[in-house]
């Protein structure tokens, strides 16, 4: 099993990757992103996102995407938005070998804090994080607009943000 960087090339088996987890987590038709969107925000003038990708002789075993956050209390910290790993190579230390990476990545950049989040019901991911003594944050509600919301939303007065 290698460890590497995604490229552009990558995108189609990421966005595989991304439909993959999507049905896992019983919401297949949740996902909007396009490949066009991946290269655009990830290989971009101004990159959003990082991809490193595990990869054995059959292919894409599995990747972790993450990006860099701030917090206003800590500072640099890495958000990791995913771990997958295909079912057929689950169970094989693919994920174990992704999170080590990106905890290095964290370290090499020397980020405050780790984030990530986890269903609830996703037993197998929550043991998996336990196994690195995680947080698991209870105090915290997960809060979102989705795209549609924040096209309709109409604020209460004209807002002009100046530079």
């Amino acid at each position: 099993m290698i460890l590497r960087y995604a490229n552009k090339k990558d995108l189609p088996g990421v966005l595989s990757l991304i439909r993959e987890l999507a049905t896992y987590e019983r919401a297949p038709d949740e996902v909007t992103i396009t490949l066009e969107d991946l290269e655009r925000d990830g290989f971009g003038e101004t990159p959003l996102y990082e991809v490193i990708l595990a990869e054995d002789d059959s292919g894409i075993a599995g990747m972790a995407f993450y990006y860099c956050a701030y917090s206003t209390w800590k500072g640099k910290c890495i958000f990791l938005e995913d771990i997958i790993v295909r079912e057929k190579e689950r169970g094989k230390g693919t994920g174990h070998l992704l999170f080590d990476a990106v905890v290095m990545k964290a370290r090499e950049v020397n980020a405050k804090r780790l984030m990530w989040q986890v269903l609830n019901w996703n037993e197998p991911a929550i043991n998996f994080y336990k196994k690195y003594n995680a947080l698991l944050d209870p105090t915290w509600v997960n809060c979102k607009l989705t795209e549609d919301q924040l096209r309709t939303y109409s604020p209460p007065r004209e807002l002009t943000v100046q530079r």
